[in-house]
């Protein structure tokens, strides 16, 4: 997409779930009237004529779907508010993007590695300027945290650079995810992905920014306004991915954010403290109150 281009009046925000719903929600902040439908690319074209949409957001789909919808919107005339086509292949083939990233500079994971994966998200302009934001790490139980306990100030601050010269080579805008994989005391890339990941309001906890509504910005062609210096991760956030039972209530109290979900599917809890010791006592008080504290035991030890 081009970098000149002007903030969309009326997108259609392809899928649905939690993603959709923040999407949705920093485009309102911005006095952007979106409409969210899930569907194949045809389908999505002819919604998007019919309520007047003037472009399309693939929200959270995988890169070979984008692929997709970035050539259905080009054969339609319909504005695609997502990574260049070229950008997307290389993304839908990881050896491809490998070969990229290795071209930037950046050191692979081995092939054969099984160790923890680290995720982290950055924000581009398209012009070359690239922010970071915190590494994170989902476990098997579909809890996600951060910052990494077992990864210092100063290898956080490493991983970000190499990531974001990896997104600038590429020339990238907007939102993107990229993966590593710990191996012993030194982390090789696995991968790049188009965002949201779902995965935000971790870093909109420790930073105080969004980083939907800056992606929406982005589409619209300003420039960064964070830079590096000022983004500074305080406290420690986690995220439950919960189906909640009917009548789930959440119960307020500073540190706490739910956002809901369709009936049937997962919503997002996230809990921040000062001190891990704060985060902890704050999601038993709040797990409990969602789930009643039988099922709420589940996920203390995660706490």
């Amino acid at each position: 997409m081009s970098a000149s281009s002007s903030l969309p009046r009326r997108p259609l925000i392809a899928g649905d779930g939690v993603v959709t719903l923040r999407l949705g929600q920093a485009a309102r902040e911005l006095g952007i009237e979106a409409r969210v439908a899930g569907g194949d690319p045809g389908e999505l074209i002819d919604l998007a004529r019919s309520w007047g949409c003037d472009a399309l957001h693939p929200g959270a789909a995988a890169p070979s779907r984008q692929l997709a919808l970035a050539a259905a919107c080009r054969e339609a005339g319909v504005r695609f508010l997502g990574q260049g086509t070229t950008l997307l292949a290389a993304m839908a083939d990881d050896a491809v993007m490998r070969r990229l990233m290795q071209e930037a500079g950046l050191p692979l994971a081995r092939p054969d590695a099984r160790e923890a994966l680290v995720r982290i998200s950055l924000l581009a302009d398209g012009a070359g300027r690239v922010v970071h934001l915190a590494p994170r790490q989902t476990w098997d139980t579909g809890v996600s945290l951060a910052p990494l306990p077992w990864l210092t100030p100063e290898r956080s601050a490493y991983l970000g650079r190499l990531a974001a010269e990896g997104v600038a080579a590429l020339g990238a805008t907007g939102l993107l995810e990229a993966t590593f994989r710990q191996q012993g005391n030194a982390l090789g890339f696995v991968g790049l992905t188009p965002g949201p990941s779902g995965e935000e309001a971790l870093d909109e906890s420790l930073f105080g920014l969004d980083p939907l509504v800056a992606q929406w910005r982005l589409w619209g062609g300003e420039r960064l306004g964070e830079r590096q210096s000022g983004l500074v991760a305080r406290g420690h956030a986690r995220l439950w991915r919960l189906v909640l039972p009917e009548g789930a209530r959440l119960d307020g109290g500073p540190g706490v954010r739910l956002d809901h979900a369709a009936t049937g599917q997962a919503s997002r809890l996230v809990v921040w403290g000062r001190r891990p010791e704060d985060l902890r006592g704050r999601a038993r008080r709040v797990l409990t109150a969602l789930l009643g504290e039988e099922a709420a035991q589940a996920h203390w030890p995660f706490a």
